[in-house]
């Protein structure tokens, strides 16, 4: 088949192909007498495989790396590993529509819905509404489940289940009020250290640890940063004594 052809059946350009044969993701196939390029079944599943690991979130150079464990493979195993490459994807795109589906026929549609069922429910039983720094502490939580698998989602929601109780519950709303507080203090404010203290002591021990060991990776150490940057001084100046103290208990 020529390389309007190939293009076709795979679902990209031409100009697409040209570049991948200048990058050498996809080797130059043989030419027709007239200097025509010439590909066959297994140049088309090459390219297939290219594509699909691109929109994996691949880069080219990752891409090139897998693709060098492919040589020497027979066409066979490698459309049996695309094949289930498919699948995974079809299973993945499932698994979202099921869980918007859900999301579509909850009456209550609201920010919390979007994470894990779970851990929804658990957010809008801690964070009191109206809170702007329960907002916040939620958004963030819902990024953090955002990248989670189940096994790290399940460690997530063992980790706050400490705070579930009605006596840490009413001690972590009248928090996030004190913190709603102090939204227009000065850093310099006595009621700042009092409550990072009072904060640091109302964290379950295995969430404290897991903060302050996140601080040191790098995929999840800009956390404190990033609500910092979001927060009035004096609130900002209240996790970061919070840190510091944890960091001192361990």
């Amino acid at each position: 088949m020529r390389i309007g052809e190939l293009a076709a059946l795979v679902g990209v350009t031409t100009r697409t192909v040209r570049h991948y044969h200048h990058l050498g993701l996809l080797p130059e196939p043989e030419r027709t007498p007239g200097g025509y390029r010439e590909y066959r079944v297994r140049d088309a599943v090459l390219l297939a495989r290219v594509r699909r690991l691109a929109e994996l979130g691949l880069s080219l150079d990752e891409i090139r790396d897998v693709l060098a464990d492919d040589q020497g493979r027979e066409l066979r195993e490698v459309l049996t590993e695309l094949d289930a490459d498919l699948a995974r994807q079809q299973d993945a795109i499932a698994a979202r529509r099921a869980r918007l589906a859900a999301l579509l026929a909850d009456a209550d549609l609201n920010p919390d819905t979007t994470v894990a069922p779970d851990l929804g429910d658990l957010l809008h039983d801690l964070h009191p509404a109206g809170s702007a720094f329960a907002a916040l502490d939620r958004d963030m939580i819902s990024l953090i489940d955002t990248g989670a698998d189940p096994a790290a989602r399940e460690q997530i929601m063992a980790m706050f289940a400490p705070l579930t109780g009605p006596d840490a519950r009413a001690r972590g709303h009248a928090l996030t009020a004190r913190m709603d507080a102090i939204a227009g203090a000065d850093p310099a404010d006595p009621r700042v250290a009092v409550l990072a203290a009072d904060l640091a002591a109302h964290l379950p021990a295995e969430m404290a640890a897991a903060m302050v060991a996140s601080l040191d990776e790098a995929e999840t150490g800009r956390w404190l940063d990033l609500m910092t940057s979001e927060l009035a001084p004096a609130q900002a100046e209240v996790l970061r004594l919070m840190v510091t103290t944890l960091k001192e208990r361990r």
